[in-house]
């Protein structure tokens, strides 16, 4: 049974893609700060058929709470099979780049791109003892600095500069990432599961949760043949479904 990390699952679109992937028979760990608010979302998806799913807490901004989630990991599985850095959070709005401080611009980075690096090294040891070791970083169409220059793009004016700055460097990771892992089983891919209707956005968005995490798993369980370093959208109506970076 393979075992999969997501971080920030205690609702919305991880939490989804925490069902779907138990009920393809992976063992889930639900990744969330606060241990007995995920607990109790354990609790009520047991009560619904959902199994394999433990919660643990993580803290991608606090060093110490990933290294102890890692040695929980360790402990109990040996090995990590997949990582997917789902934790996000959007920032004080609005984002103006002439005058949004510096603290709310440092506060996303923190938990959007310095929290995946944390978390990805720290378990990067256990994901080599996989056999076909997986990392997805959930991140956003408007981390497309292709699409932010093109005016006829239907997000154009989005321009929310801690949260668009810190997804585009979050890519950057992915790629470079990839690059330095691509002769190992590894597969690093960065995915946007769309403009999606969450608590996150105050449920603005066009797009089910349940279509974002079928799409971030579609592009997460991949086998030895799929793509590593690129760039998937769950906007992109385009058969690759892949976005410019």
């Amino acid at each position: 049974m393979k075992t999969v990390l997501i971080t920030g699952a205690n609702r919305s679109i991880g939490l989804e893609t925490t069902k779907q992937l138990s009920e393809k028979g992976l063992f889930v760990y639900l990744g969330t700060r606060d241990l007995a608010k995920g607990e109790e979302v354990v609790k009520e998806l047991n009560k619904k058929g959902f199994q394999n799913i433990k919660a643990i807490q993580i803290d991608v901004t606090n060093a110490e709470s990933v290294l102890e989630a890692k040695n929980i990991v360790e402990k109990e599985k040996g090995k990590l099979d997949i990582l997917i850095n789902n934790a996000g959070i959007l920032g004080d709005i609005p984002q103006s780049p002439s005058a949004t401080s510096i603290e709310n611009i440092q506060k996303v980075f923190d938990t959007n791109f310095f929290g995946v690096i944390t978390v990805t090294q720290a378990f990067l040891d256990l994901l080599k003892r996989s056999e076909n070791p997986r990392i997805s970083n959930i991140t956003s169409g408007l981390g497309s600095l292709t699409l932010h220059s093109d005016p006829t793009w239907k997000y154009y004016s989005i321009k929310a500069i801690s949260y668009v700055s810190s997804k585009t460097a979050l890519n950057a990771f992915t790629v470079t990432l990839a690059y330095e892992l691509k002769d190992l089983p590894f597969k690093v891919n960065s995915i946007d599961p769309g403009y999606t209707a969450t608590d996150f956005n105050h449920h603005n968005g066009p797009g089910s949760v349940e279509s974002a995490a079928s799409f971030i798993i579609k592009h997460t369980l991949l086998d030895e043949n799929g793509p590593t370093g690129k760039f998937f959208s769950n906007d992109i109506e385009d058969e690759s479904e892949e976005s410019p970076w």
